[in-house]
């Protein structure tokens, strides 16, 4: 979409809310315990994929960590009428220079509910990036019990995976999911339901040994990157850790130790989240790092400039509350989105 044109829709866009946030009442609701934005966005009947920014720029001095609700404090709820027509479908109907271009896009990857990805902007057009999420397939990765019940690390870097999708494409990124499972999509559970049918791009089924598994996702990365010869690209790989059970860990991040590009974004990424913890939890030390590991196997083999993200203990009670809590998943995924942004601005 040419930057004209999304000038257009944004302009549009701000004219036709004007109307609607005149014409309707501001609301509030008093989160109650157990509350997430999800759940309260939910229970006013409003579809939390599109206004959960809304919310948050609505309420972001009222929110711990950018993200938490306060149980028993009162949330401005985005004035979304029942019977309003969402932008975007009005803005397609009633701009008709542009009615030949669509700012949304469809993927059932993603799940019924997060299957259309609205375009916010141009930012990251041009951009490739490779998402690898860990594990998946007859590998789980790290397991846990939690509350009587098996959680798994590559249903959770699945998850957090297919989020970051959403956001990178929001901004106009043409984005590879390379481990993608048939019908999970995005998923706002707690406890994320383990399965075996992952599959590796396009359609490939996953190896046992775990020495062919990894040099599936190599070669299909590596094959995509060589047909994309001259662009910009990048590969984002996503894991959750496992140690002793007392021992919770920050984010962190690895790059290859030869590679300025893949130091760059990790850094760029990691820069963003001591912004972030700096601004939510001032009286907290973010001691997540980034370093060169290249001896790791997808480090080592993968052309593209990469960063591998692991985002914390599966074992750790504290981590579990990271990983476990869809709102935090969505959180950690915009962050990374934020931080990939900065790299790609600070590109040669």
């Amino acid at each position: 979409m040419s930057a004209n044109r999304t000038f257009i829709l944004t302009w549009i866009g701000a004219l036709l809310w004007l109307p609607l946030i005149s014409q309707t009442s501001v609301k509030t609701v008093i989160a109650e315990k157990g509350d997430g934005i999800y759940s309260i966005l939910r229970k006013q009947g409003i579809n939390p994929v599109r206004h959960y920014g809304h919310f948050v720029d609505l309420n972001q001095d009222n929110l711990r960590d950018s993200m938490h609700l306060y149980e028993g404090r009162e949330y401005i709820i985005p004035p979304v009428p029942a019977d309003t027509v969402p932008i975007a479908e009005t803005v397609a109907k009633r701009a008709t220079e542009i009615k030949s271009v669509s700012n949304i896009l469809n993927d059932d990857i993603f799940g019924k509910d997060y299957a259309s990805t609205e375009i916010k902007s141009n930012k990251l057009q041009g951009a490739i990036y490779y998402l690898i999420s860990g594990h998946g397939g007859p590998d789980p990765g790290a397991i846990e019990k939690y509350e009587g019940k098996i959680i798994a690390e590559d249903e959770y870097a699945y998850d957090i995976t297919l989020r970051l999708a959403k956001e990178l494409i929001s901004h106009g990124a043409k984005t590879y999911i390379i481990i993608r499972d048939p019908n999970d999509g995005i998923r706002d559970q707690r406890v994320l339901e383990i399965d075996r049918d992952e599959v590796a791009y396009p359609n490939e089924e996953i190896p046992l040994n775990q020495l062919l598994r990894l040099k599936q996702r190599v070669d299909v990365v590596n094959k995509l990157y060589l047909e994309n010869s001259g662009k910009y690209q990048r590969l984002i790989v996503t894991h959750v850790d496992s140690r002793s059970r007392g021992q919770n860990i920050d984010v962190f991040f690895y790059h290859h130790e030869n590679s300025k590009n893949g130091k760059r974004l990790a850094e760029s990424i990691h820069e963003t989240f001591l912004k972030k913890y700096r601004q939510y939890q001032p009286n907290r030390n973010y001691e997540g790092t980034f370093a060169d590991r290249s001896g790791l196997y997808l480090v080592k083999n993968t052309l593209p400039a990469m960063a591998y993200i692991e985002i914390g203990n599966i074992k750790s009670k504290k981590d579990q509350k990271r990983i476990l809590d869809p709102d935090n998943r969505q959180a950690l995924a915009k962050w990374i989105s934020e931080g990939v942004l900065l790299d790609f601005d600070n590109r040669n």
